[in-house]
């Protein structure tokens, strides 16, 4: 199997069995993002315990690429600290506004590597940032009530 198999197996994975898909109620922030070109909407909620992001929950419709990206954020950021999350968020946007150039480290952004060869098609990098951009939006408005 090559690796942009394993790449395309991981996204189908991620599609159909997506991680923290549920709206879990009473959060610190709530925000919809609605990628207008196409049709991808996220609703994402947002919990933080002190520096830590104890759950990001979502729920959205759209193409495989916007809902295996945002199930595989809502994994990696959940449990970290701020910070940590925010260093793996620009790792993540970094590699998919790279035009290709960016493989990623699978060390920071562990299966976001799968979505480095979205990169290449400028019509789908909304589609893989749409949860991203939304959880960014969520922490900044969850920290601006504390």
């Amino acid at each position: 199997m090559n690796l942009d198999s394993l790449y395309q197996e991981v996204i189908l994975d991620h599609y159909k069995n997506p991680l923290n898909k549920e709206l879990l109620p009473n959060p610190i922030a709530q925000v919809t993002h609605l990628n207008t070109s196409c049709g991808d909407e996220i609703v994402l909620n947002l919990h933080l315990n002190g520096e830590i992001v104890e759950h990001i929950t979502w729920d959205g419709i759209g193409c495989s690429i916007s809902q295996a990206s945002t199930s595989v954020m809502s994994d990696l950021l959940t449990g970290k600290p701020i910070d940590e999350a925010l260093v793996i968020l620009n790792s993540f946007v970094e590699v998919i506004q790279s035009k290709g150039k960016l493989s990623g480290d699978d060390e920071i952004i562990g299966d976001g590597v799968a979505f480095a060869g979205v990169s290449k098609f400028p019509a789908r990098v909304k589609c893989a940032l749409i949860g991203w951009m939304a959880f960014k939006d969520a922490l900044s408005q969850g920290l601006s009530k504390k």
